[in-house]
């Protein structure tokens, strides 16, 4: 495979990590690791119980363990070995479509990260996806090459902090479902 975007377009992207995905490593890892890194700091972003949401290798995980985070969540429905293999822990196979359907119901999540994926959510799925996050999640930091995916207001979040790091741009939403952007509005 000569690159992913190669392969994006000869299989389509679901199809590429329905084949590849125990084998797959992001080539932009230590940008990755950067920019979550800043966010983070930026934002002082609380790392207590993160969510990996398609959670590739574990390149988010390794960057969020490199800085204290302690309980991390994997989810990918395609990647799930690759993460195993590389973190040492299982990942749940939860797609985009599970969870907006509400597989995470119930649980809570200081934290969402989310490294070169959500771009790839079917467009519309993708305001329920948000909402759904949105419901059990008081922050979410998109990583992504692109700058798509924008989340709205109506979809459960607020835009914190975004910028740019070696061609990898960062997002950093507070949700509006656990109090904190609106404790923020009121400061």
């Amino acid at each position: 495979m000569s690159s992913i975007r190669g392969a994006y377009e000869e299989f389509g992207a679901e199809e590429y990590y329905r084949r590849f995905g125990a084998d797959y490593r992001n080539p932009h890892e230590t940008a990755v690791r950067a920019v979550i890194q800043e966010s983070v700091k930026r934002n002082a972003l609380d790392l207590r119980h993160v969510l990996d949401l398609a959670c590739g290798s574990g390149e988010a995980t390794r960057a969020l363990l490199e800085i204290g985070a302690k309980e991390i969540d994997g989810a990918d429905p395609y990647t799930a070995a690759a993460y195993s293999a590389a973190i040492g822990i299982p990942a749940e196979e939860l797609s985009f479509e599970d969870v907006a359907a509400g597989a995470l119901a119930g649980r809570h999540y200081s934290l969402t990260v989310c490294s070169f994926a959500l771009h790839l959510a079917d467009v519309s799925r993708l305001p329920l996806l948000a909402w759904q996050l949105a419901q059990v999640s008081d922050a979410l930091l998109i990583v992504t090459p692109h700058k798509r995916p924008d989340l709205r207001a109506e979809w459960g979040w607020r835009l914190g902090d975004e910028f740019v790091r070696d061609r990898v741009r960062a997002r950093v939403y507070l949700s509006y479902g656990h109090g904190q952007s609106e404790q923020a509005d009121g400061q």
